[in-house]
């Protein structure tokens, strides 16, 4: 790694923080300021003496986000609203936090110079026809306005021309990356109606409870496990002779395509492996559901997300790794470590 960097992490207690901080103290001299409402992910790094903790909240404490803005030299804004379910029944406060909240820590960066790592989204191409989605070239589709879902894909896509904007007239240094579905163990708590897709259906799983499979689960994803997504957002956080500088990479592993019904019926084959799961999963059923029945008249979807990542390969010299399978088992095992360290587990 290069020279020591002063690492700047808003939302540090998410999944993507998380990983990111133990990364960094792991396998890097540099130093990390993190930033969250909550602190049960990073509680084990508070004694290390590179990481200085701030328990606060970010949209009350805007001037102590200024001054930690000031003090480094790289800021990434994580904290984000990324639950499907939330953009159909708090949309308000999606574009509050993902956009407006967001945009201050922006203009920080450009006041003081600072270098910026924003988490735009795989959304933001929303339905656009193209077989692989281009960060240069791919056009974005969204649905009309009354589809509220897009308001999450939307809100960031305005982050990301802002961000474009800064750079080119007042010389901000970024890189915006696109997360394609990353999975893996910290994604979301497995309680009813906190997770994202995995999360969800091995909570189901846990429970005993029918899988859900909105529209028949036909929809595809490219699943991306967090150590490969690890791997690319450290290179871009070094930026060996600024080579990520002013990009836009897509963070995704095009080989782990797979629809929702495939994840399904892989996580209820692995299931019995796994014996906190093995209880109740010789009950759960695969239903599916229509999106009416399941959203309500605001949700759309997109049928195929395949990321195109050829610049991100070869700029960053960087490739995905880890197989759907793999990627699986080690979630299940990490959920299950979890769950003995807090056992008995009642059902």
């Amino acid at each position: 790694m290069q020279s020591p960097k002063k690492v700047l992490i808003i939302g540090i207690n998410g999944f993507i923080g998380h990983h990111l901080l133990q990364r960094i103290l792991n396998d890097t001299m540099w130093s990390v300021t993190g930033v969250d409402i909550g602190d049960d992910r990073v509680t084990p790094y508070l004694n290390d003496k590179r990481f200085a903790f701030h328990k606060a909240d970010m949209t009350k404490e805007r001037a102590l986000i200024e001054s930690l803005v000031k003090q480094s030299d790289v800021v990434l804004p994580l904290a984000a609203v990324a639950t499907p379910q939330l953009y159909m029944t708090q949309p308000l406060r999606v574009f509050e936090l993902d956009f407006e909240e967001n945009l201050p820590i922006v203009r920080h960066c450009v006041k003081y110079g600072k270098r910026v790592i924003f988490p735009s989204t795989s959304e933001v191409y929303g339905m656009s026809p193209d077989s692989e989605f281009h960060p240069d070239h791919s056009p974005f589709v969204v649905g009309p306005t009354s589809k509220i879902r897009w308001i999450y894909s939307t809100s960031k896509q305005l982050m990301d021309r802002i961000i474009w904007a800064y750079g080119r007239d007042h010389g901000l240094d970024f890189t915006l990356f696109r997360p394609f579905n990353w999975i893996g163990v910290g994604l979301d708590s497995l309680e009813a109606g906190q997770a994202r897709v995995i999360t969800k259906f091995l909570g189901n799983i846990l429970r005993g409870e029918d899988i859900l499979l909105v529209d028949g689960g036909i929809q595809r994803r490219s699943f991306t496990h967090i150590d490969d997504s690890m791997d690319a957002l450290m290179k871009i956080i070094e930026n060996k002779n600024n080579i990520a500088s002013s990009k836009i990479y897509n963070i995704g592993n095009p080989k782990n395509n797979h629809s929702i019904r495939e994840l399904a019926e892989m996580l209820l084959a692995l299931a019995p492996s796994y014996p906190h799961f093995k209880k109740q999963a010789h009950k759960v059923k695969i239903v599916d559901i229509s999106s009416q029945n399941h959203y309500g008249d605001g949700y759309q979807d997109v049928q195929n997300r395949t990321p195109y990542i050829e610049n991100t390969r070869k700029d960053l010299d960087w490739d995905p790794r880890v197989s759907m399978q793999d990627a699986l088992e080690r979630t299940y095992q990490a959920y299950m470590a979890q769950l003995e360290k807090n056992a008995p587990v009642e059902l």
